[in-house]
């Protein structure tokens, strides 16, 4: 049985961009195990609190984060 986890920094996505992130994750994995094991396919998303994710030596807030995905 597929298990996928996905670490996000919180307060990135919105509940409905989980959501989707969970669908299109589980079709992914779908596409390449076979539809009868989408029953069995677990994803979790954890959140990391803003500032706990590091790259580069330096810590990430949710701020960077939108900061980033907004081209800045």
């Amino acid at each position: 049985m597929p298990f996928i986890n996905i670490k996000i920094i919180e307060g990135v996505f919105t509940d409905a961009q989980k959501q989707e992130i969970i669908k299109k994750m589980t079709d992914t994995m779908v596409s390449i195990e076979g539809e009868n094991m989408r029953g069995v396919t677990w994803t979790v998303i954890e959140e990391v609190k803003s500032g706990d994710w590091g790259i580069g030596g330096k810590g990430l807030t949710t701020e960077d984060v939108k900061s980033l995905a907004a081209g800045k």
